[in-house]
């Protein structure tokens, strides 16, 4: 190190003998003093300006961080966010779901509730078509009659009560309601698709037909 720094002092010697001020060991010395000093002045800028490039670089560095964090951040959150639409919107088909069972049980319920009375009707209407096919017998005693008429009218009573009509039978036939199962000339009196004579009642549980009303119907030949 030491030999290094003597020949860089003989370099610049040699350099100040170039100058024609340079006339004495002194100026020599002087114009070594310069030159160190001019070195030292540039190793410092270059140290400083090497500095400022390793800061410059430090920030650069750490702006980018910051932007990838950023940039890591903002991915994380738009995807809590994607993970929270999706749940919500399963949770609102779940809802939507349960809300559309939650209404078909109910209106399961109120059907059962509406026609629970349905099986029953079934199973007296034929006791009811007895009665009727008995009063319809010549030769009863009053006694007899009156009872029948009272089981009778028992049991539209208790049908009644429970929503079970019966099923209008004149005027106009209606495919609707009743069932042809003969036919009569149509005349002048006796228009054609009218009712002439109902061989069996008909019933309905309030809009649903239990059974339709079997009739005769005039028709035009």
């Amino acid at each position: 190190m030491f030999e290094q720094k003597r020949a860089y002092w003989r370099s610049l010697d040699n350099a100040a003998k170039l100058f024609s001020a340079a006339s004495s060991p002194k100026d020599t010395r002087v114009f070594r003093f310069y030159c160190e000093l001019k070195e030292e002045v540039k190793e410092e800028k270059a140290t400083e300006t090497t500095e400022e490039v390793v800061e410059e670089a430090k920030e650069a560095t750490e702006t980018t961080e910051e932007v990838v964090e950023e940039t890591k951040e903002t991915s994380e959150l738009e995807e809590a966010q994607a993970r929270a639409e999706e749940f919500e919107n399963k949770y609102l088909r779940v809802h939507a779901e349960m809300q559309n069972i939650q209404r078909r049980a109910k209106e399961e319920r109120q059907q059962l509730q509406k026609y629970r009375s349905q099986d029953l009707a079934k199973a007296i209407l034929p006791s009811l078509d007895n009665i009727e096919r008995a009063l319809a017998v010549e030769g009863l005693t009053d006694d007899v009659k009156k009872g029948l008429e009272m089981i009778q009218e028992s049991l539209i009573n208790a049908l009644k009560e429970e929503g079970i009509e019966e099923i209008a039978a004149d005027g106009e036939f209606n495919h609707n309601f009743h069932m042809a199962i003969q036919t009569m000339p149509a005349d002048d009196e006796h228009p054609a698709d009218t009712i002439a004579q109902v061989f069996q009642k008909g019933y309905k549980l309030h809009d649903r037909i239990l059974r339709p009303a079997m009739v005769v119907v005039y028709k035009e030949n």
